[in-house]
């Protein structure tokens, strides 16, 4: 496995890491002994940078990960949470106050079984008054990693413009990573546009959804999947393709996805261990460039259109 450091952090990441939403049974239902076996062996193997929220399966997957990591030396791992999104009895909430924030972090820690978090991020900024997450939450997490309860401090969105108009409006240092999903793909590599940008702030970058949700599969995209049709048809056909080569879009996909030495790290989620050694395979193995171009081909004027958040 190949690491780097997260922008300025100090924090030395894997290429590939371990996204912890398939813990809360967001994409199917789960078994949770295969799920704390999935985060045994991704540490095993190297993935040693954990990213998880108490928005996914609303407190579930925090509760799941953290009785894994109850039996974990804490030295083994990075861990990652957020703060703003939350939910329950099937509920999604916000809140991005400072009080809240704080109150959230502890409240991770105990489900996690820590007591210090590597790295705080504010969630999903695009569901908040970007104003209140430039004066109110990011000054919260930040006078917590003065108190040296958590480690660093980030963003989190689906929308690269505000990621950018945030880290535009808080003093230097405050947002030392960022973490966008869906945009370093197969169909859409719009992150790419604001690498520069991010490395002028000495911000590290942290790319997710390396299957864009399930664009990027064989098996297609879940019901709820927020994307166009046209899109969500073109990926199908990208998908087609691929079985033909007899090379699996998903194995595409991810090579793709952690080919930038430019991005510090790419999340995938699974609680499933098999995958997790699945993946790990697929990016020892070498990309087939030409079959990244047909891709794209395929995927045509489809490429970099994106959908709203939900």
């Amino acid at each position: 496995m190949d690491y780097t450091f997260c922008g300025k952090t100090g924090m030395k990441v894997p290429r590939l890491s371990f996204g912890a939403s398939s813990l809360g049974g967001v994409f199917r239902s789960i078994r949770e002994s295969d799920a704390i076996e999935a985060v045994f062996t991704a540490v095993r193997n190297g993935l040693n940078f954990i990213d998880v929220s108490p928005y996914y399966g609303h407190y579930k997957a925090e509760t799941v990960l953290g009785k894994a990591l109850k039996e974990l030396p804490r030295d083994a791992y990075l861990l990652s949470t957020k703060v703003g999104r939350y939910g329950h009895d099937g509920i999604n909430t916000w809140d991005y106050s400072g009080k809240r924030a704080t109150e959230s972090v502890y409240e991770s820690m105990e489900r996690l079984h820590v007591d210090y978090i590597d790295l705080i991020n504010v969630h999903d900024i695009e569901f908040s008054d970007l104003h209140q997450v430039v004066d109110e939450t990011l000054p919260a997490l930040v006078e917590l990693r003065e108190k040296g309860v958590v480690g660093h401090v980030g963003i989190t969105d689906l929308q690269l413009e505000n990621l950018q108009w945030v880290v535009d409006r808080v003093p230097e240092g405050t947002v030392e990573t960022v973490l966008n999903f869906c945009h370093y793909t197969l169909n859409d590599d719009k992150l790419a546009d604001y690498i520069d940008y991010f490395e002028s702030k000495g911000i590290g970058i942290i790319n997710a959804s390396p299957l864009s949700m399930g664009l990027l599969s064989q098996r297609g995209v879940p019901d709820w999947h927020p994307a166009p049709v046209p899109l969500v048809e073109a990926c199908k056909k990208a998908a087609e393709y691929c079985a033909a080569q007899g090379y699996p879009i998903e194995k595409l996909a991810m090579q793709y996805a952690v080919s930038n030495p430019r991005i510090s790290t790419t999340l995938f989620s699974s609680a499933n261990p098999q995958n997790v050694l699945k993946n790990l395979q697929y990016i020892e193995e070498p990309i087939d460039w030409s079959l990244v171009q047909k891709v794209k081909d395929i995927i045509g004027d489809q490429q970099r259109v994106s959908w709203a958040n939900s």
